[in-house]
């Protein structure tokens, strides 16, 4: 059986670390020698919005929405234990574990290596990545741990109003700073892209082919063309993110390197919490691993967003949120694994009645 499974892996996913570390290493360089790429694909940009990622981003989530019907979400919003865990964690919990983690580490782990006020503005940066849970690349790492995409849509759209009333409270009471303006151009567009357009052309595909070939053809041969799809995007996405930040992490290894050990701790963190506590609640692996990936991935535009209307392109607090950018890819991947070797955790059961189309193989 393993050896079956083996065989079914393309050579994306078969060597997918080795991938990963080699789309880091190029975009770094090409940041560095050929910063004309990095430079006119920058210039493709709408408040904090990357268009060239954007549309790797539709690549990746494309698949996903191809599952999602409205009778499913109507039944996933009739099962709130998995959005209490998501809700409880990314608000009640992530924001004040990110503060006292990354507070903990600039101010005294590392505090004979960065100056206080610039530990400060780190810990400031950290905070903004922590108070805003993840949108747009959840439905990407619920495609490749099979979450069930109904749910995850549903989680998406409750995180996604919350934010508009908690997100600036939240900063201003951690930061002590009284003018935080969540930028709402910022927040309609990336829902807009990254949400509605993907999931109406999904919608739309998916009724056209399943009334032209059937529910059989489009489950059983469409949808598999899509396999390779999202991997692909993610590396190209790694690709452009690290040569948009190659010349900054070469220039400053060193604190590149110390904001995103407490970044990463937070990460591990807040999805163990998430994941253990889907376990303990007997939710289904379709659900706890898309519960666990939302809170502890970040909604990186926004931060980054926030964090140069606060404190200005140059600060402390933006080199913060762009190593969160940094390290978001590698790490989710990592518990995206994890994920995967740790269905045999939950009810398989239960797995089956979430959503029909997606299933297990032990």
């Amino acid at each position: 059986m393993e050896q079956d499974k083996a065989k079914g892996l393309g050579i994306f996913e078969k060597y997918l670390t080795l991938w990963v570390a080699l789309c880091m290493i190029v975009g770094v360089m090409i940041g560095k020698y050929i910063p004309v790429i990095p430079t006119t694909l920058g210039k493709f940009e709408y408040y904090q919005v990357s268009v060239p990622t954007a549309i790797l981003i539709w690549l990746m989530i494309y698949p996903m929405m191809l599952k999602i019907d409205f009778t499913s979400i109507v039944s996933a919003a009739k099962k709130p234990k998995g959005l209490i865990v998501t809700c409880t964690v990314n608000w009640l919990i992530k924001p004040f574990t990110m503060y006292a983690i990354s507070a903990f580490f600039f101010f005294v782990v590392f505090k004979g290596l960065i100056a206080p006020d610039l530990a400060q503005e780190y810990v400031a940066g950290a905070v903004l990545l922590g108070a805003a849970p993840c949108t747009a690349m959840v439905f990407v790492w619920s495609y490749l741990t099979k979450g069930d995409p109904a749910y995850t849509l549903v989680q998406v759209a409750v995180n996604d109003l919350i934010i508009l009333a908690l997100y600036a409270p939240i900063v201003a009471v951690l930061l002590g700073v009284g003018n935080v303006v969540v930028p709402m151009n910022t927040l309609i567009l990336s829902t807009v892209l990254f949400v509605v357009i993907p999931l109406l052309l999904g919608v739309i595909t998916r009724m056209l082919v399943v009334k032209q070939k059937g529910i059989a053809y489009f489950e059983t041969v469409f949808l598999k063309k899509f396999d390779k799809v999202t991997i692909i995007g993610l590396l190209l996405t790694l690709l452009i993110i690290f040569s948009f930040q190659g010349e900054r992490i070469l220039s400053n290894p060193l604190h590149i390197v110390l904001i995103a050990i407490p970044l990463t701790l937070q990460t591990f963190f807040i999805f163990a919490i998430a994941y253990v506590w889907a376990r303990f609640w007997k939710l289904p692996h379709a659900i706890a691993a898309p519960a666990g990936m939302i809170g502890a991935s970040n909604f990186f535009e926004l931060s980054v967003a926030v964090a140069i209307s606060l404190f200005g392109l140059q600060s402390g607090a933006t080199l913060a949120t762009v190593v969160g950018v940094l390290v978001e890819v590698p790490v989710m991947l990592l518990l995206v694994k994890i994920a995967n070797q740790t269905v045999g955790w939950f009810d398989q059961a239960s797995i089956s009645t979430v959503d029909k189309s997606v299933t297990f193989k032990k």
